[in-house]
């Protein structure tokens, strides 16, 4: 009789915040996540400001025994965090863990509905989409996919309805939030709404807030929606899957090649 296999630890890697709010929100969106999946050990460190680290997270677990960890990006596009710093520091984690890194939570369906479900929460409702403009304002990025992601998700989303979708972003590019509510305006949508793309409270979600002065309607960020907590276990599942593709596929090489 075998043993049943150990599940992966899943790592949640935050970026950090200097604002409690941030890192309050990460572990709301964590409890969530561990109220859909019981059996799966749920950890989250954080890149900056916020304890515990990402890297004493995984020494700490290499003390335990652990020996799978998936580790998952809490970002919504893939730009430097997740091509460059978060693989920085999985590269210095204890040598005894065998790390899969899960791709960033976007874009997903899943999270168009969570920004839906944010706009209701807030006033809108279903009948309002058609005479709504919306604005998805981002963080913001300097790298040049990121924000592509962002516009293709605003293109996207206006086929479902919306009277109209502008991109906008609170840092590094342009257009702001203040400059796409002044122009789905003049474009003539009755009702302008924002609706951040961000995960979390913080300095450029409050920046976000402030451009939304002259809109009708301001959602909350995505926060611990329970579309969000969806998408990390997919991308969990994902990376899992593939780990597991790559070590069925070890014995048969090594056949090949005796």
């Amino acid at each position: 009789m075998h043993d049943k296999p150990v599940r992966p630890v899943l790592v949640v890697i935050a970026h950090g915040s200097r604002d409690p709010r941030h890192a309050a929100t990460v572990h709301a969106l964590v409890r969530r996540v561990r109220s859909l999946r019981p059996g799966l050990r749920v950890e989250t460190g954080f890149l900056d400001f916020t304890i515990p680290s990402v890297q004493g997270v995984l020494e700490s677990l290499a003390a335990e025994g652990v020996r799978d960890v998936v580790a998952l990006p809490l970002l919504l596009t893939r730009a430097f965090h997740a091509k460059a710093d978060i693989p920085a520091v999985l590269r210095d984690a204890p040598r005894r863990l065998r790390i899969s890194q899960a791709e960033v939570l976007g874009p997903s369906p899943l999270l168009l509905t969570a920004l839906e479900r944010r706009l209701y929460e807030a006033g809108l409702s279903p009948a309002d989409k058609s005479s709504t403009g919306v604005v998805l304002a981002s963080a913001g990025s300097t790298d040049p996919e990121a924000i592509a992601v962002i516009a293709e998700i605003a293109r996207e989303w206006r086929h479902t309805g919306w009277c109209a979708v502008r991109p906008a972003f609170a840092s590094a590019s342009l257009p702001r939030t203040q400059d796409a509510v002044r122009e789905l305006r003049e474009l003539g949508c009755a009702r302008i709404a924002v609706a951040p793309y961000v995960l979390a409270p913080g300095f450029l979600p409050d920046r976000i807030a402030r451009g939304a002065a002259e809109a009708d309607v301001l959602a909350e960020v995505l926060g611990p929606a329970p579309e969000v907590a969806r998408v990390l276990l997919e991308r969990y599942d994902t990376a899992r899957a593939a780990r597991t593709a790559k070590s069925a596929r070890v014995p048969t090489l090594a056949a090949v090649g005796a």
